[in-house]
């Protein structure tokens, strides 16, 4: 209750679209430890020293091993017009991984998933926090069934590991590492680091 207290009077409208509210983050330690201090997101900002947020990352892959990729809008501050996961984005205050995760594929995607029994595949640890990374399948999801979010999503569609890595060299999908792509791939069907986990 003291949280969402805390942000409903830290919540600051957005000038460029007045309907939208600025992000606000729980602030986590080193060891993922919430501090109980809470962050608005600043473009190109880092946090102080210390101060970490959590991010995450959804990668929705079909029946033929396609991952569903979205392009980003030219005019946002990150990577404009370039293609992009399924999904991703901070987790808000109040929110935890999952929440953030059902979260953002609702609001870019239109999509609903039940993540409140997933794990994430894997936390890749960035400079500014964790980002966890969600590997999942459905078989059920149609690009006609896609209501793209206007302000971050310009469109969507199924992508090869062979397509995106083509996208890599051409500069046109966000420049994750190629063995990190690779990797979503490869461990799209399977949990743990060994083959008898």
């Amino acid at each position: 209750m003291k949280l969402r207290k805390i942000i409903e009077r830290s919540a600051v409208r957005s000038p460029a679209y007045s309907n939208i509210t600025m992000e606000l983050w729980e602030i986590y330690d080193i060891d993922r430890q919430k501090t109980g201090r809470l962050a608005q997101r600043k473009n190109g900002c880092p946090l102080p020293a210390g101060d970490y947020h959590l991010v995450v990352h959804i990668c929705l892959f079909n029946q033929k091993g396609q991952l569903l990729i979205q392009q980003r809008q030219l005019h946002k501050a990150g990577y404009p017009g370039l293609w992009d996961v399924t999904a991703a984005g901070s987790a808000l205050a109040g929110e935890n991984s999952a929440a953030a995760a059902a979260r953002e594929l609702w609001e870019e995607l239109g999509l609903r998933h039940d993540f409140s029994q997933e794990r994430p595949h894997y936390t890749m640890n960035f400079p500014d926090g964790f980002d966890d990374v969600y590997l999942i399948r459905r078989d059920d999801v149609q690009l006609s069934d896609l209501r793209l979010q206007e302000e971050e999503v310009r469109d969507a569609k199924w992508a090869t590991l062979d397509e995106i890595e083509a996208m890599l060299d051409t500069g046109e999908f966000i420049p994750y590492y190629p063995d990190l792509v690779r990797l979503w791939f490869a461990m799209r069907n399977h949990r743990g680091s060994t083959e008898h986990e």
